[in-house]
């Protein structure tokens, strides 16, 4: 019987929009933070994680074109308490790209509660989001991004600036993997990405949604809530060829428009090789922050929407927020978010 799951419509669902991933060090491992389903997005949502969906975390190592560690979510239908059963599998070489590998089975448990086995951890739920951002402030650097001019931020006032986030809610997936796995041991290079990937009707799955670095898709992508954009679908490898110049010119118009760079096609250029291959870049085991300093994995506290403005933008874009503003939606041990 046919599911309709290659429709348009099926994909549009806030429970395979990714909203945010994570990365860093946990009590003894590495965590892995994947938000989806926000209750802000604007699309269909419904309560949970899609139950003929995959969600994805993709570890590459040493700069590789190719993830070699795959972990795999997958949930069941919910019972009468919400509450869903979870799988975790891992794939690793090259099955950990092949949608047609079954890979193997890490721990089986259910939503709202932690599962753990053999040093890996997760817990999947409904959160208070963490993320923080006056989208008034968004709204004006996505204007010039898509007309090519100078951000106006003559009104803008750090000061009275407000989260826009507050009070929403996610779906969440955290995983924790021990620093005594053979793959993920302090030091290591990784850059780490998600994806959301749905059953088709053939049998097969389909990408949906993907995210590495933070703020990609509402800087570049903002109306992209169809998943029309062939970014949700391409595999990092491809995103230096496909988009690298896109971009770059995207970012050279804006900085030329604004006056903020002696070249701006080389400033362009500079920042479209710093995002792309969209991958998130973190050395197993060192503290973990994205900001001006660089870019290592990404905390729950991180202010990445003022970094990634302000990078794009070659100026100083103050969001007037601070950690502290969300510091009750997070927590410093597993799994470091706050049930809803």
């Amino acid at each position: 019987m046919s599911h309709h799951l290659d429709t348009p419509l099926a994909a549009q669902t806030g429970q395979l929009y990714i909203d945010d991933l994570y990365v860093f060090p946990g009590e003894g491992g590495t965590v892995f933070v994947m938000d989806v389903n926000s209750n802000v997005n604007g699309l269909h949502s419904e309560p949970g994680f899609h139950p003929e969906a995959r969600y994805e975390f993709k570890v590459h190592f040493d700069g590789a074109d190719f993830e070699t560690l795959t972990y795999r979510a997958s949930f069941g239908e919910a019972d009468a308490d919400g509450r869903q059963p979870l799988r975790l599998h891992v794939l690793t070489g090259g099955q950990a790209r092949e949608d047609a590998a079954d890979g193997d089975l890490v721990l089986e448990g259910l939503t709202g509660e932690t599962a753990s086995a053999g040093g890996t951890r997760i817990w999947a739920g409904r959160i208070a989001d963490s993320f923080y951002i006056d989208l008034s402030l968004l709204a004006l650097v996505n204007g010039a991004m898509a007309k090519g001019t100078a951000p106006d931020l003559s009104g803008w006032r750090p000061d009275t600036a407000s989260n826009s986030f507050a009070g929403t809610i996610v779906d969440t997936i955290v995983l924790e993997v021990s620093h005594q796995h053979p793959q993920l041991r302090p030091g290591a290079r990784t850059g780490v990405w998600c994806a959301t990937k749905l059953a088709t009707d053939a049998g097969g799955w389909r990408q949906i949604n993907r995210a590495g670095h933070p703020m990609m898709w509402p800087i570049f992508w903002p109306t992209d809530t169809d998943f029309a954009n062939p970014a949700n679908t391409r595999h990092p490898s491809e995103d230096v060829s496909a988009a690298a110049t896109y971009i770059g010119d995207q970012i050279a118009a804006v900085v030329a428009a604004a006056g903020a760079s002696g070249d701006p096609e080389a400033y362009g250029r500079t920042v479209a090789g710093k995002l792309f291959p969209d991958v998130l870049p973190y050395v197993i085991g060192t503290p973990a922050v994205y900001g001006f300093t660089g870019f290592n994995g990404r905390t729950l506290a991180d202010n990445a929407p003022e970094a990634m403005l302000s990078l794009v933008t070659n100026m100083a874009v103050p969001s007037g927020l601070r950690p502290a503003v969300a510091e009750r939606q997070r927590t410093s041990k597993f799994p470091y978010v706050v049930p809803a």
